[in-house]
């Protein structure tokens, strides 16, 4: 693991640039359908191709973007609107939190700058980077988010064109998109300790809320539920065992 490291210390800025695009590409090419999603039915919901695309542009947030389609039409008040959207986005907190720790030497600025750019493709990337021992350079990093964020909105764009097509999405189950996406993300974590337990209880407090409090809630109390079992069951690290040792001491 040392070997990468010293190997990405002695690139160029440009270089790492380069090497985040790569990663980026797959992304695209698994999240796009998602994006042409929402364009498809930002159009189907009576938004212009205008609007749906400057929504992906400033908003950049994914699923919390379909759950806006989806109450701004239904004459409700705002509050509800924002604490809906607050709820989808409440995972984005707890990427934030754990992005931290990679990325504590960038400056406050490019810390700011980096998080409008973190939505899940992006945090899982960032995690794997960081699994293997390499660090987290701004350069790599704003080179992967910019292959996913250029994506996104283009994609959006194509689905706002072709939409048109599409007498019901429904029919050909250009809606499921989203839950296969996730899954494919969440199966990319699968190695990690305890991970079974932790996504057991979470999808089953999350299904249990869709069917007691409702969507959107239950996402988030799906993951506040995850990270309680985790926190609660979390391994004791072999520091941490010496630090108890000397202690008691």
């Amino acid at each position: 693991m040392t070997g990468k490291r010293l190997a990405d210390d002695s690139m160029t800025p440009g270089r790492l640039f380069l090497e985040g695009m790569r990663r980026g590409i797959p992304v695209v090419i698994t999240a796009g359908p998602f994006g042409a999603l929402f364009g498809a039915l930002a159009i189907d919901n009576g938004m212009s191709a205008f609007d749906a695309v400057l929504m992906s542009a400033t908003i950049f947030a994914g699923a919390s973007q379909l759950v806006g389609l989806e109450l701004f039409g239904q004459h409700i008040p705002a509050w509800i609107v924002i604490l809906s959207i607050f709820a989808v986005n409440f995972r984005h907190i707890l990427y934030s939190a754990s992005l931290g720790q990679h990325v504590a030497n960038w400056s406050w600025v490019r810390q700011m700058f980096g998080f409008f750019f973190l939505v899940d493709p992006a945090y899982a990337e960032t995690e794997r980077r960081a699994e293997q021992g390499e660090d987290v350079q701004f350069s790599w990093y704003m080179g992967l988010v910019f292959v996913v964020y250029v994506g996104w909105v283009g994609m959006t764009w194509l689905g706002t064109i072709f939409g048109n097509f599409l007498e019901d999405s429904h029919t050909w189950g250009i809606d499921f998109i989203l839950p296969i996406y996730f899954m494919a993300l969440l199966m990319g974590f699968r190695k990690r300790p305890f991970w079974y337990p932790i996504v057991f209880v979470s999808a089953a407090s999350s299904i249990i809320a869709a069917k007691t409090v409702g969507s959107p809630w239950h996402v988030s109390i799906g993951a506040a539920v995850g990270i309680l079992t985790a926190a609660i069951f979390a391994p004791v690290s072999d520091e941490e065992t010496g630090d108890k040792q000397e202690g008691a001491r």
